[in-house]
């Protein structure tokens, strides 16, 4: 067991933080986080002595945008690591391999990965609940293969292809109902500051980029997916409804 981890996450609607804390729960005895999806994050220089879990979401195959960004603000001294992908039960593709390199880029080495499964952060639907308690159980049991690669080091190979898969966010905006009473609690908390304060109703689809963090955070519920493409998400994941993706780990 480390002493101590950090848990780097971007994390807009809670699912990645969750399954990052759990997998962090079986490493160290004291965990701190360092929240990459705040509106103005703050980086962190961490030494070889460090250890670092670092955990972001797959939005079509990739990480986004906004968050290989702010992995530029952490930088390592052959900082040991694990990384986490974070997806909503379809498939995790590229982005396991890009959160990889990217941190390798900043001077940290990369000794284990995890592909972890968390609810759907659009079709609620998919993988409803997740991570659960037998994701719980599944994740501690992976700290003692990440304890001892922690301990002697090693490289490691995860799936994924380069160039990355290529996906560009919609430009569709959260939709507005009338119960929103401007209080502005979205465009504190949007990773993109993509609402304007002075007009919350309004969102910048220039900056959006459908993380759903307001629609989860809206205490009124006034904020959702526009209804035709809720529609299209749904129908096109359904599927997935019936099938229990399981956490997998490259050591």
């Amino acid at each position: 067991m480390q002493k101590h981890l950090t848990v780097v996450h971007f994390s807009p609607t809670g699912g990645t933080r969750r399954a990052a804390l759990l997998l962090a729960e079986g490493l160290a005895e004291r965990i701190d986080e360092l929240d990459l999806t705040l509106p103005a994050p703050t980086g962190r220089a961490f030494g070889p002595q460090d250890a670092v879990l670092f955990a972001g979401p797959v939005f079509g195959g990739r990480l986004p945008a906004l968050m290989t960004q702010r992995l530029k603000h952490c930088t390592g001294e052959g900082t040991p690591a694990v990384t986490a992908a974070v997806y909503g039960n379809r498939a995790f593709e590229d982005a396991l391999l890009e959160l990889n390199d990217c941190v390798t880029a900043q001077g940290f080495r990369v000794v284990a990965s995890a592909a972890l499964v968390a609810e759907h952060s659009i079709s609620r639907a998919v993988a409803a609940g997740r991570p659960d308690g037998a994701d719980r159980e599944q994740l501690l049991g992976f700290a003692p293969a990440i304890l001892r690669k922690l301990a002697s080091g090693g490289d490691i190979s995860v799936p994924g292809n380069r160039p990355y898969r290529a996906w560009t966010p919609s430009r569709a905006v959260p939709a507005v109902s009338e119960t929103c009473t401007a209080c502005g609690q979205c465009a504190a908390q949007c990773p993109a500051r993509a609402i304007s304060p002075d007009d919350p109703k309004h969102t910048d689809p220039e900056r959006c980029f459908l993380c759903m963090r307001c629609i989860a955070r809206c205490p009124q519920h006034a904020r959702t997916y526009p209804a035709k493409a809720q529609a299209m998400v749904d129908q096109r994941l359904a599927p997935l409804r019936t099938v229990r993706r399981e956490n997998e780990l490259f050591v």
